[in-house]
């Protein structure tokens, strides 16, 4: 039910199969942008090598002072390449972004399962886009597919998490929810296998890799036919009690959904009494502010903990423990990455969010002080690749036991009916651009501090580690009534919610 196939051209997935299907990707936009190849010495290696990387200036240290008309000319065609590169990768991110604020509009709008289906028919156009690419002017078409795929994950990015969180028992939340996470490494895993050049990441056949997000787009409403709409929605937004019983029904197997239909009951009564809840209204009302600021934080704390170095970092240290066959390591971390989500599906419920948050951000800080240990010290000691080889691997199990999965449904957890749309499109936002922050800047980090830069990661994991473990509640098991109670407690505050008096003060507000 996830967005498991469009972000895996993303900054979390950098490996050395992906490397060489970008490099052939820009050899055709060469081709069909009529640009000599010789123009290839004139590009930043790192500007082709890396998919996240931004345009730089092209390497001048081997150019004459005075480069003749047609070296000129060379250069420029070059920037022309990196810079429709760049928006090639780009594009992606800023659609996300864009689109993330309305998933929860059009939620709301259309139902769950109506918004899903309408947000994959801009998945479709996007992979058939790519797909046909290799057929048309390509530049125009990747930019534009990636620009559309991007649109559709960030629907998709608020869609499931709130349709997950409202059709979940209460007892299964957490771990129904992981399986958002799970379907995504899991889709990550499968673009690194059918990436590699021998299968379709090579020069006949790298427009159909990139058309395949069509499938999982295909099959995902396919079968969103049977599944039944949020009992949530029904009964509490459109006031349809009896459809809401027969949601139920469906999704308990028979189960009795009296206390279900009871909690509902309650919270709607509670929705009626207040105003719709805006995005600027989660931070000036007391009763939202802290919950959507501790969303946000979760939010930063995935995309900022240095996921996106270990990718980054993966291969060449694999290279340099002197593996003859890298890319295969790289598969490897991929797997690992889907083995520690699926765990954490099974350990959610037992342990918690907030404890295996805490776990994971914990496990992350020592491995990232290990990871640049064995960054700094390579060159004296050949051995200590492989401390960061096992460093990489227990980086990549940590984030996937808790920082991964788990933000994506807590947000839903936090929040009641009446705001969770609202939340849940800020909190998509958040990480969306958080991930192009990171997408942008990393190279220019890395660059700047060199084999340190994990020690940079490592104190910004210490610093969220502290404020998770200070800030965030635990919501294993607890309504959302005790779920606020818990808010209050942890704000110093011992006061009863006031939702109702206080959205009425902020609509006559607005309104004056």
């Amino acid at each position: 039910m996830c967005h498991t196939h469009d972000r895996t051209w993303n900054s979390e997935e950098d490996s050395q199969a992906n490397k060489m299907t970008d490099q052939i990707i820009i050899t055709h936009y060469r081709h069909v942008l009529d640009v000599p190849l010789a123009d290839r010495k004139a590009l930043s290696s790192d500007a082709i090598a890396s998919t996240e990387e931004m345009p730089r200036t092209p390497n001048l240290m081997n150019s004459t002072p005075t480069p003749p008309p047609d070296e000129e000319l060379v250069e420029e065609d070059s920037g022309l390449i990196t810079m429709l590169w760049s928006l090639s990768v780009s594009s992606f991110a800023i659609g996300g972004m864009i689109a993330s604020f309305f998933g929860g509009w059009l939620g709301d709008q259309l139902g769950r399962i109506k918004a899903m289906l309408i947000a994959n028919i801009l998945s479709l156009a996007g992979a058939l886009l790519m797909g046909f690419s290799k057929m048309g002017p390509s530049h125009i078409l990747i930019i534009s597919g990636r620009a559309v795929s991007g649109l559709y994950c960030g629907l998709i990015s608020g869609l499931v998490p709130m349709y997950i969180g409202e059709i979940a028992p209460t007892t299964l939340r957490g771990a129904i929810g992981a399986l958002h996470q799970l379907a995504i490494v899991t889709g990550i895993l499968i673009s690194q296998i059918v990436g590699l050049d021998f299968i379709l990441g090579n020069r006949e056949l790298w427009h159909i890799l990139l058309g395949l997000s069509a499938v999982p787009a295909v099959l995902q409403s396919l079968l969103l036919f049977f599944c039944p709409e949020s009992p949530r929605y029904l009964y509490i937004k459109l006031d349809e009690e009896n459809k809401a019983k027969k949601s139920l029904k469906r999704l308990r197997g028979g189960v009795d959904v009296t206390k279900d239909i009871a909690e509902m009951r309650k919270e709607r009564s509670e929705a009626s009494s207040e105003q719709k809840v805006s995005i600027i209204q989660l931070f000036t009302n007391s009763s939202y502010r802290q919950p959507i600021l501790v969303s946000l934080m979760l939010h930063m704390a995935q995309q900022f903990s240095g996921i996106n170095g270990i990718f980054y970092y993966s291969t060449s240290i694999f290279q340099t423990a002197g593996l003859s066959q890298p890319v295969y390591a790289t598969i490897g971390v991929g797997a690992i990455n889907t083995v520690f989500t699926a765990l954490s599906v099974f350990l959610v419920e037992k342990a918690g969010r907030r404890s295996l948050f805490l776990i994971g951000m914990s496990g992350m800080f020592v491995c990232a002080v290990f990871m640049s240990v064995g960054l700094v010290l390579l060159n004296k000691f050949a051995w200590m690749s492989y401390v960061s080889m096992v460093a990489i691997f227990l980086f990549v199990s940590f984030f996937e036991i808790g920082p991964g999965p788990i933000p994506w449904f807590m947000v839903a957890e936090f929040f009641s009916q009446g705001p969770r749309p609202a939340a849940l499109a800020i909190a998509a936002f958040s990480n969306w651009t958080c991930n192009f922050i990171v997408a942008l800047c990393f190279p220019y980090i890395a660059e700047f501090c060199g084999p340190y830069v994990f020690f940079l990661f490592a104190g910004v994991v210490l610093a969220f580690t502290l404020f998770t473990y200070f800030k965030v509640p635990e919501t294993k098991g607890k309504s959302f009534e005790e779920i606020a109670a818990e808010f209050r407690k942890r704000g110093g505050s011992a006061r009863p919610r006031k939702a109702a008096t206080e959205m009425k003060f902020l609509g006559a507000a607005e309104t004056a």
